[in-house]
């Protein structure tokens, strides 16, 4: 249906859950939590890894990068949810928004890559462990990190500038400034938006996505063959932690992306929106320090 006739718009509105409105104080108190426990556990999960030398490896290296991100990603998105459900919410320009998006896609898209270097980091140890110090290097490790945020800027500035460019009618987001839901504002056909945003979509999250599983699928053959059992248990105690965020992390953004248009989805696209932007930042310090022993270690240490 065209969008015609309307006065252009230079605010927007966050609705937030107006579908839940008589239950907006549970959901504030809920959300708040799991903010400051993310936000806690994603700061104690760097000071450990940068104050405790056993944990000074390229895998603990990663994870502490991981959850810098992680924390600067809450902090983009989660505050003006937590306002706007108790109805302190203010309107938000069009710069503001575009900031907000290009931050959001920033450190998603440098998450994505992120577990994907964790992932290589993993088969490494486990498939060629002799060579893991020279394939591992300090060297290469900031260069992979240094890659991945380049590349979530890159993106971020590419979709942010084809977005913002559109005239837009319709005031109200539902969230946050998320690429799908901006566009839906728009006066104009968004196709060629849809084309590029699709095609970037499987840029930064299957082909991740499918090296990661490329990398699993490598080390499990190898785990199978390890001759001891023990040192079975002990590769795959190692990346269990891995795999369960890898899977709700794509998950979501799979879906958040691929999924089709649909005028029916509004409660679908808000279970989505609060997965990975509430629940999925939470994983890190969860997963990380309670299935790794090495890291349950560390705190030891500190706290005692």
């Amino acid at each position: 249906m065209k969008k015609e006739n309307h006065s252009l718009v230079n605010v927007f509105i966050f609705q937030g859950f107006s579908s839940f409105r008589e239950h907006k104080l549970t959901l504030f108190v809920v959300f708040l939590t799991l903010y400051i426990f993310t936000l806690a556990g994603n700061v104690i999960i760097v000071s450990i890894i940068s104050i405790d030398c056993h944990l000074h490896a390229p895998m603990y290296f990663f994870l502490s990068m991981l959850s810098g991100s992680e924390t600067v990603y809450t902090l983009v998105i989660i505050p003006r949810m937590l306002s706007n459900l108790i109805g302190l919410s203010q309107p938000i320009s069009l710069v503001g928004c575009a900031t907000q998006m290009f931050f959001f896609i920033t450190l998603a898209i440098n998450n994505c890559f992120l577990l994907t270097a964790m992932a290589y980091d993993c088969y490494v140890a486990i498939c060629n462990p002799l060579r893991y110090s020279v394939v591992m290097s300090k060297t290469v490790c900031m260069q992979l990190v240094w890659g991945a945020c380049s590349i979530g800027l890159i993106v971020a500035m590419t979709q942010v500038s084809a977005v913002f460019r559109l005239p837009f009618c319709i005031p109200k987001v539902p969230h946050f400034c998320d690429i799908r839901p901006v566009m839906k504002l728009s006066c104009i056909d968004t196709t060629a938006n849809e084309i590029l945003t699709m095609i970037i979509s499987v840029l930064v999250i299957l082909i991740p996505m499918g090296l990661v599983f490329i990398s699993y699928i490598l080390i499990i053959s190898t785990i199978l063959k390890t001759a001891s059992a023990e040192g079975r248990k002990k590769a795959f105690a190692t990346c269990a932690s891995h795999i369960t965020v890898v899977i709700v992390h794509y998950g979501c953004a799979s879906i958040a992306y691929f999924k089709p248009k649909s005028e029916n989805t509004r409660d679908q696209d808000q279970l989505i929106s609060v997965t990975y932007t509430v629940i999925t930042p939470l994983l890190n310090p969860v997963v990380y320090t309670l299935r790794n022993k090495e890291v349950k270690d560390a705190l030891c240490r500190a706290i005692g």
